[in-house]
Order: structure tokens, then sequence, then C-alpha cells
């Protein structure tokens, strides 16, 4: 399983965006600049995050984007479901799209595994990702 590159920069977004936490608002651009994303990029992103709820956009003079919730509230799945949908390894186990469905010994399992690669990323929280030093993630 690898997770898509909007994924990851997501991640990166939020953890620049948990920066600000308690200070200024954010714009679009900012965030950009900081991550080193192109800025459409950004911007694509920024509108999945804000439509799932984790970031909260305020327009006008002194407007721009703040986190909706405490950073130690957010978790990696939370931003990886907001830009990729429901974590789980195979589609499967929400359709019946499978052709040897039947006499499948391994679908009663995936939901097991999917639970703990969900539970692993719920494990992090965003407030954990923004306050690592390099050093700290070299440790890791």
């Amino acid at each position: 399983m690898r997770l898509s590159n909007l994924a990851d920069y997501a991640i990166r977004i939020m953890a620049a965006a948990a920066k600000h936490c308690g200070g200024a608002r954010v714009s679009s651009a900012d965030l950009a600049r900081e991550t080193g994303l192109p800025l459409p990029t950004a911007q694509k992103i920024v509108s999945k995050l804000s439509a799932a709820g984790l970031l909260r956009s305020t327009r006008g003079a002194g407007g721009g984007l703040q986190l909706a919730r405490p950073a130690a509230a957010i978790s990696m799945a939370d931003i990886v479901e907001a830009i990729e949908g429901p974590i789980a390894l195979v589609s499967c186990i929400d359709s019946d799209c499978c052709t040897v469905d039947r006499d499948c010994a391994v679908k009663p399992h995936w939901p097991v595994v999917n639970a703990a690669v969900r539970g692993a990323l719920a494990d992090v929280s965003l407030a954990r990702i923004a306050n690592e030093t390099p050093a700290q993630r070299e440790l890791a």
C-alpha cells in the first residue's frame, strides 16, 4: 500500500498550519511557500481539508486559514481520510466487485488489517508531527 502524494502533501500542509496555531491566520499561498508545494496543489488540498472540517477558512481583512480544532485532536488518519477516503487496503470489503468472493478465505481478515493500519495512523497526532524537531525524526 502506498499513499498518494496528495495525502503526504496534506499532512505537510496541516503541520505547517499547526505551527501557526494560536497565531494569525495563514493563507494557501503561505502554506504553499512554507511546504515548497505549487500553489495550485496547495489550494486543491486546502479545499479538501476544509470540506472535511479540518481547516476553517475566514474571508475578508484578517481572514485566512486556521485549524478547525486543536492539533492534538487531529490525527494522521483524519488527514489521510480527508484526501483518500476511508482507509482500506482492498476494495472488496465495501463492495461486491470480486468474482471469487464466495470462495474467499481472506476477506474476513481484511477488516482486522484495515483497523490496524487506521489505528496506527490515528495514534499519530498533528501536534506530534508539528512539534517534532529534525533530530527527533531521525531517532524515530
